[in-house]
């Protein structure tokens, strides 16, 4: 009998492949971490080979690991982190791997800003052009790759390339496109007054087929099967854009519910009814045939703490304490008080603004190593409600959140979230919701579920919650008060850095 969903989250740096019961249980996981490339300044990019040796590997290892017939695999759904860019050349080989941490396009955004392209593209895709987003990256190919350009035979995202290499068929589905720019939003299809806009009209032959996310895309082909370990013929649905996987995975499927990913990347949404708010939001995606989801986000979150534990926190303590927890005690052991150092989470630059650097302010002598751990969890804690402010006066409303990525691991930052966010904030049961709900789609498109809501309500369990603590309401609104004026002050000379570097050797445009 067929019991099993294989679930595949393919993010910036990580892949994951999870074996998932019909009721959410986990049965296998297994994890490989990629290797970026940085070739220039603001250049981000990966290798296309490894990325499919990394995806192979680990399908083999969970199904090893699960120790089940890969004929029980009902069907398989993979996620994959939005934007940045992904190509095969004319003959379906891979091209190029851009990641969504990529700035390289900061100059070409700022340029469309003074033409004012966004208000070309936002009453279409539900977005201005910022430098990861992929029309962008693809007009910063044409203008200054064009033999790379001329090379593209298709462009699409990072789970579509692991659905191409099962399946061999080149599709895309409705919420990463949405959430890329790249299609009319109320509609549902590809515009070509949307690609003009990006000065992209000659591109629409090089995006693939559309489908809806819980859509079959093709089979396991015998290659992939052998690569693979899964059995030939398995079903591949077209799958998701992470965040809304990861919203699907963590439980939130209804209209008003709130899905706060503390991962790379600070995502902060809301489904909606309609693609149309009172106020611009950074971006739209679908979440299912019918709604839409709210979007603000950058890649101002977990990545922080990621950075800071590598450079500074790079090992276990003598006990086996991993440094992800010791940071959290080291946080936690701060009485928080007026004068704690601010930190800005601009390791890879702010939404819109390319040119945005991390930075402590207001560090003193008698701060400690755990202030400075703090002042990291706070303010990747500010940047999430910068966004969801801007998500509340656009109308999309939510008293209450759920917490995932990495994160929601820690036993003391979902409470910072709550306090600085004013809300209560829920944990899933499940670490991998990314994978979780990539598996959701596959049994909603193999039949197992009627829809979303109800493979998330057979699939998903709280584990915890925090409430905010109304004491430090005033305490947190001041802080974050002055995180935005330290940083609307920092702007001109986060720019005159970054106009530093031209002419330096090695640096492209």
């Amino acid at each position: 009998m067929k019991d099993y969903l294989l679930g595949l989250d393919a993010g910036n740096t990580v892949i994951k492949a999870v074996i998932f019961d019909r009721h959410g249980k986990e049965i296998a996981a297994a994890s490989a971490e990629g290797h970026s490339r940085m070739p220039y300044p603001g250049h981000v990019e990966r290798g296309l080979d490894e990325l499919w040796t990394n995806a192979r590997l680990v399908i083999r290892a969970c199904i090893d690991k699960a120790a089940i017939r890969p004929e029980g695999i009902i069907a398989v759904g993979c996620a994959g982190h939005g934007n940045g860019l992904y190509a095969l050349d004319h003959d379906g080989q891979p091209l190029l791997g851009i990641q969504s941490l990529d700035t390289r396009a900061q100059n070409l955004v700022e340029e469309w800003r003074d033409q004012n392209v966004g208000d070309r593209t936002y009453p279409i895709g539900k977005q201005r052009p910022w430098p990861s987003q992929t029309p962008t990256l693809l007009a910063w190919l044409k203008r200054h790759r064009p033999d790379t350009f001329a090379n593209i035979g298709t462009v699409f995202l990072c789970k579509d390339f692991i659905v191409n290499r099962l399946t061999g068929n080149r599709v895309s589905e409705v919420s990463d496109m949405t959430g890329c720019g790249m299609i009319d939003v109320a509609n549902r299809r590809y515009d070509a007054a949307l690609m003009q806009a990006y000065g992209l009209g000659e591109c629409l032959n090089l995006l693939p087929k559309l489908l809806e996310s819980s859509d079959i895309a093709g089979l396991v082909t015998d290659e992939a099967a052998a690569q693979t370990g899964l059995a030939v013929g398995t079903p591949v649905v077209a799958g998701l854009f992470d965040v809304v996987a990861s919203a699907i995975g963590s439980g939130v499927t209804r209209t008003g519910a709130a899905s706060i990913i503390a991962g790379t990347w600070s995502i902060n949404q809301v489904i909606i009814d309609a693609p149309q708010l009172a106020g611009p939001v950074f971006m739209s995606s679908t979440f299912d045939r019918e709604r839409y989801m709210a979007i603000e986000s950058s890649a101002t979150s977990a990545a922080n703490l990621e950075w800071l534990v590598r450079e500074f926190f790079p090992h276990a303590s003598p006990d086996g304490q991993s440094p992800f927890d010791l940071c959290g005690e080291l946080a936690a052991s701060v009485e928080p008080a007026g004068d704690d150092p601010l930190y800005h989470p601009f390791l890879y630059g702010a939404q819109q603004n390319g040119t945005a650097r991390a930075g402590y302010y207001g560090v003193a002598g008698w701060h400690s190593k755990a202030h400075m751990v703090r002042a990291v969890f706070e303010g990747v804690a500010f940047g999430h409600r910068q966004h969801v402010e801007t998500m509340r006066k656009a109308g999309a409303a939510f008293n209450e959140a759920i917490l995932s990525g990495g994160g929601s691991r820690s036993l003391f930052w979902p409470q910072i979230f709550a306090d600085v966010l004013g809300v209560p904030v829920s944990i899933a049961s499940s670490r991998e919701t990314g994978a979780l709900g990539a598996a959701i789609a596959a049994g909603t498109g193999a039949g197992v579920f009627a829809d979303f809501g109800a493979g998330a309500a057979s699939m998903v369990r709280m584990e915890r919650s925090y409430g905010p603590n109304v004491q430090l309401e005033g305490h947190y609104a001041r802080r974050y008060s002055l995180y935005r004026d330290v940083a609307e002050a920092m702007a001109p000379i986060w720019r005159r850095l970054a106009s530093s570097s031209v002419g330096m050797v090695g640096v492209a445009a």
